[in-house]
């Protein structure tokens, strides 16, 4: 039996596949990102799912693809995780990027991941480019989830949210100061919690205070990222996966229209093209 996972950090979906007569059978377990979390709490997030674990005996085949897996260090670290559960599979681990490349394209493309992090390549056809190292949502990750929420938790805390939203805000999230100090430098997923707040941006997205930070992230993503690769796109298409990119297609149009730029390609989740990615490579 094949089993495919398509992590991020906040969550990872899985995807058993026995053959053409069986329906995938689909699950969802917390994100496992290696790059953030330790081997214990990888192993915690997996054998934490009664329906996953129950497959470990007739799995003999893993292609994981994840946040914080485009290092051997962390791959290496997640193939162990694996294999220690899934004891008869063969295991390959690649980067979230690689997901997002199969999952849309076959042949040459810009592909950007605007989810809870963010990242883009180019993608000649058989190997991806990376034009910039992907050092995190501490330094980078523009116009991803934890972005707008360090966004929003700045416009509120500055007193520049408008009272409308203020209110909103503050009845939907626990907004105390210890409470959020204590999410963002004590918890071991503090991107993940970041990315949370990212929910209220698409719950409000026409209120024009929210459509200036969607439109402002996604420029500046735009700027850093897209734009490293202006050369190539002037040949070949743009693509996008991830919740963020999914959701805020709106705004994220309006920012590249000002750069003459199309997205082709918004999937949300793209783990049903990794099966037939998958399938047609064996």
């Amino acid at each position: 039996m094949l089993l495919i996972a398509d992590s991020g950090s906040t969550k990872c979906d899985w995807i058993l596949y026995k053959n053409e007569n069986n329906d995938p059978i689909r699950i969802r377990t917390k994100g496992l990102n290696p790059a953030i979390l330790s081997k214990k709490e990888l192993k915690k997030v997996i054998t934490d799912s009664i329906e996953l674990t129950s497959y470990k005996d007739i799995v003999n085949s893993i292609h994981f693809f994840g946040a914080g897996c485009g290092t051997r260090k962390n791959q290496k670290k997640i193939n162990n995780v694996l294999t220690s559960i899934f004891e008869k599979a063969d295991t390959t681990t690649k980067e979230d990027i690689m997901a997002a490349v199969y999952a849309t394209t076959n042949e040459p493309a810009v592909v950007c991941i605007l989810g809870t992090g963010s990242n883009c390549c180019f993608y000649d056809g058989q190997a991806v480019q990376l034009k910039t190292p992907s050092l995190g949502y501490i330094v980078m990750d523009e116009g991803s989830g934890n972005y707008f929420g360090k966004e929003l938790l700045k416009k509120y805390f500055y007193n520049k949210m408008p009272i409308e939203l203020k209110f909103s805000f503050e009845n939907q999230f626990n907004l105390n100061e210890k409470n959020v100090v204590k999410k963002l430098y004590q918890s071991s997923t503090p991107n993940k919690y970041l990315a949370e707040f990212a929910r209220f941006l698409f719950e409000n997205q026409d209120h024009p205070f929210i459509e200036n930070i969607l439109v402002d992230g996604m420029t500046v993503f735009i700027e850093n990222h897209i734009m490293q690769y202006e050369e190539e796109l002037k040949t070949v298409p743009l693509h996008f996966v991830g919740s963020i990119a999914y959701h805020g297609r709106k705004h994220l149009e309006i920012a590249l229209n000002k750069r003459g730029l199309k997205g082709s390609n918004y999937i949300r989740r793209p783990i049903d093209n990794l099966v037939h990615h998958i399938k047609t490579q064996n």
